[in-house]
């Protein structure tokens, strides 16, 4: 009967200094995560002429996203099972480990595969995060520490760029993994000491290994026919996509066949069945998705179809993000006070949804000012949805949940970014023939018939990411508003729930 009680009553409630302690450690580690895809990014050439590899250069990336995004859902499902502190750790661990070996590399083949081991250890950091900050806020006060994380995005994707030049032309590659040391040390400090505190929620149970293994095979084979197909190796059409395509599908309906056959499946399917977390999740899949395909393909538009240099194309991506920050701020203050709180990302996404068709109306015929008004007002509109979708998910789950619900949201937003850049390269690097000199670092050079067919391309991308953001608009008008849980009784109410 003690006990009972005891669980009813929950953890004594973290003060305000714990909390932020707490939060600018877990940001610490989400940190780690996002600077090092941007980070990179920059550097490659670098690093293709110094270990005198070009041609499978674009695996530095690849491998890292293949690894990080097959093992997210593991991570969320290990945190609800052994707790958030030590699965933290391991991440964080296995990402440093990860990155001394990246900056060690004597060969592209090394850092191909190192960079899959910093991926095994990248792809914890960002889903346990989010799931921390669930265990120490509650839904009703959550909302405002979500814009904290976009902002870590935003930061990465300006700073990331910057400094990756800087190193490339002042220093040696390997010092883009070796600044991962002291950041994650630092992070790794601070999750050992603060998260000492942290609300215990979670269970013993079996891991669904057979599930694991299942659902990991199935994202590989995806993921490496999104990598390999259109104009990077082999065409959409050909045996090794398709082949690609039917092993993951195959792979994916045994796994389904797991979750319904298994005692304690990989992932439970009262989370699977959720309307929240289903039409949520739907909803991040297409934003998401969308947010990170323009991030990479507006800068093209910007340098290849209005002819800006590439700094100048770096500035004038700013509203995008900055829009994407503010837009969280907003829905996640709104969120706090709001009974209906979709209504902002709803509105959010009418009106980038209405930005996207004007630029696709005219990719060329607006001022570079009214260009970066659209992009703004598109990134206000995305932002709007992130806080949304992901406090919803949390609050309809049991605590106990909290880190598989989280993570399987984190894995479709990485299959759904994976996706539609697949799809937007294809529209754009098919309307100038897949040319493999025509990469983003030369498209002032462009001939005027390339130039051409590059402006008809983005008409149909922003088309595409219109739509995008409709289907995102449909889910979350389908996502079921429950209450946020606030105060001592949701804490009671929760314990007596598990």
């Amino acid at each position: 009967m003690s006990a009972h009680n005891e669980a009813v009553a929950g953890p004594a409630p973290l003060d305000h200094a714990a909390i932020r302690s707490i939060i600018i450690g877990i940001l610490l580690a989400m940190m780690l995560a996002a600077l090092d895809q941007t980070i990179v990014a920059t550097v490659l050439p670098t690093i293709g002429q110094e270990l005198g590899d070009v041609e499978h250069l674009s695996w530095v990336v690849s491998a890292y996203l293949l690894a990080s995004t097959a093992v997210t859902p593991l991570y969320g499902k290990l945190s609800d099972i052994h707790g958030r502190r030590i699965t933290l750790l391991v991440s964080i661990g296995v990402f440093i480990v990860g990155s001394v070996v990246c900056a060690l590399a004597p060969t592209m083949l090394a850092l191909i595969l190192a960079r899959a081991l910093q991926g095994l250890g990248g792809g914890g950091l960002i889903s346990l995060a989010q799931t921390i900050i669930a265990d120490v806020v509650l839904p009703k006060e959550r909302s405002r520490y979500q814009a904290y994380i976009a902002s870590v995005f935003v930061t990465s994707s300006v700073v990331g760029p910057v400094l990756g030049g800087l190193i490339a032309d002042h220093l040696h590659w390997s010092v883009i993994f070796w600044i991962n040391l002291p950041l994650g040390l630092g992070a790794f400090w601070m999750t050992w000491n603060t998260l000492r505190r942290l609300p215990r929620h979670e269970r013993r149970h079996k891991l669904d290994v057979l599930g694991a293994v299942l659902m990991v095979v199935a994202t590989v084979a995806v993921m490496l026919a999104l990598t390999w197909g259109g104009a990077n190796y082999y065409p959409w059409a050909s045996v090794q996509i398709l082949g690609l395509l039917g092993v993951s599908l195959l792979f994916w309906v045994l796994f389904a066949i797991r979750l319904l056959t298994a005692s304690e499946p990989l992932i439970p399917l009262a989370v699977m069945s959720n309307p929240v977390v289903g039409t949520g999740t739907a909803a991040a899949f297409c934003v998401m998705g969308t947010f990170i395909g323009l991030s990479i393909y507006v800068p093209v538009y910007l340098e290849g179809v209005l002819g800006l240099s590439p700094s100048n194309a770096g500035l004038a991506l700013l509203p995008l993000m900055a829009g994407t920050v503010t837009g969280a701020n907003l829905a996640g203050r709104f969120m706090a006070i709001m009974t209906h709180y979709k209504r902002t990302p709803l509105i959010g996404l009418t009106c980038a949804v209405a930005a996207l068709l004007v630029l696709a109306v005219h990719p060329t015929g607006l001022p570079q000012w009214s260009v970066e008004i659209m992009l703004g007002v598109v990134g206000l509109g995305l932002g709007t949805v992130l806080p949304v979708t992901t406090i919803s998910i949390q609050n309809s789950v049991a605590m106990h949940q909290l880190g598989t619900a989280t993570a399987c949201m984190n894995f479709f937003r990485s299959l759904g970014s994976a996706i539609v850049v697949a799809g937007f390269g294809a529209i754009v690097l098919g309307a100038i023939g897949g040319t493999p000199g025509q990469s983003p670092e030369n498209l002032g050079d462009l001939n005027p018939a390339l130039r051409d067919a590059l402006v008809g391309s983005f008409h149909w991308l922003f088309l595409a990411a219109a739509a995008g953001l409709a289907l995102g608009f449909v889910s979350l008008l389908l996502m079921e508003e429950r209450p946020l849980r606030s105060g001592a009784a949701a804490h009671a109410k929760e314990a007596l729930v598990e």
